[in-house]
């Protein structure tokens, strides 16, 4: 994008007007011979088929997630109550930094989650916040579930081969922390429960299809402090996103947050694609048969206030990436958002 100002890049003049390296899709000229249904029908057998040929090897832990989303940090599981009260007097979303220092992105107030009871102003000692969490239990759901006595818990959707998962577990070794993880391959959730970082009295992972909307999940609603999507969103059919979106939401607890890293507009990735990839607007099929959608800012806003969250965050992360190896210079955009559940009202 002429003009734009990447992480990592320092300001140079703009070019004269001419043949450009990176050029912008034309909506969907470029259309894929392949149905694009026969994608979505075999959707399942193209994310086993990744698994099985990469396993564990394509992505790398993201030990990043604690930097970007401190609510994830063990620290980050206290007083989540006063920092929620605090925010909602006049503090703001925090925006990208600006370009022209050359950094990335920057946090200018933390957000945090936490499974404090919402009508307590002061934290109780630990054997008055077990009893309580029991009671909340109970109202919860009259059932045992996985992670059921735990008071913090968290669910990753599309966790893969557990990138994200272990990081989390290895990080924070809280005892009342429980996470759930989930993918849409059979392949990937069973390396994940082969991992020998696993661990069934921390976590529970399960196979399951975000766009099933008969397929319920194995925890009740109103009982999840965060939600992860890293890089999954953006795999769905756009069409049964917002659907997906709505019933995550209702897992949230009041005050609970929905973590989003996704792919952003013209992101290198997008460029990149050749004649005949293209499936519809903004919407592409890899060449293992996987697909990717690239998102803008307000797409993703319309998500989430429609399924009843409030935005904390919704930034654009624009960096400059340098592989002197194959000296490929790549321009990446991606899109980091936070959304919470709206806290109860006193009368209710």
């Amino acid at each position: 994008m002429p003009g734009t100002v990447w992480s990592g890049q320092k300001s140079r003049p703009r070019r004269r007007r001419g043949k450009s390296r990176r050029t912008v899709p034309s909506g969907c000229a470029r259309r894929n011979k392949v149905r694009p249904v026969d994608y979505e029908i075999n959707a399942n057998k193209y994310w086993n088929d990744f698994y099985k040929i990469h396993e564990n090897g394509f992505f790398k832990d993201r030990h990043w997630l604690f930097t970007e989303f401190p609510e994830l940090a063990p620290s980050q599981n206290q007083n989540h109550l006063k920092a929620l009260l605090s925010e909602n007097k006049g503090s703001e979303v925090p925006a990208c930094r600006s370009s022209e220092d050359g950094s990335g992105l920057i946090i200018e107030a933390q957000h945090s989650c936490s499974s404090v009871s919402l009508g307590r102003k002061t934290q109780p000692p630990p054997v008055e916040e077990n009893v309580t969490q029991k009671l909340r239990h109970l109202e919860i759901c009259a059932d045992e579930f996985p992670g059921s006595s735990a008071t913090y818990r968290i669910l990753e959707v599309g966790c893969g081969v557990g990138n994200t998962v272990f990081p989390i577990l290895q990080t924070n070794n809280d005892p009342r922390l429980f996470v759930y993880c989930c993918d849409f391959s059979s392949t990937a959730v069973e390396l994940v429960q082969t991992n020998s970082a696993y661990d069934p009295s921390r976590c529970f992972a399960f196979v399951h299809d975000l766009c099933d909307e008969d397929k319920s999940y194995p925890v009740p609603g109103d009982s999840l402090d965060v939600i992860i999507l890293i890089f999954v969103l953006s795999a769905i059919i756009p069409d049964k996103m917002q659907n997906a979106i709505n019933r995550l939401s209702r897992l949230l607890k009041p005050g609970g947050m929905m973590l989003l890293r996704d792919y952003g507009r013209y992101d290198m990735a997008q460029l990149r694609f050749k004649k005949g990839q293209c499936l519809s607007e903004n919407f592409y099929v890899r060449g293992d048969g996987t697909r990717v959608y690239f998102f803008t800012q307000d797409e993703l806003d319309a998500l989430f206030t429609t399924a009843g969250l409030e935005k904390v965050q919704n930034l654009v992360d624009r960096r400059l990436q340098v592989n002197r190896g194959k000296q490929l210079t790549m321009y990446r955009v991606w899109i980091q958002c936070k959304y919470r559940k709206p806290l109860l009202s006193s009368t209710s």
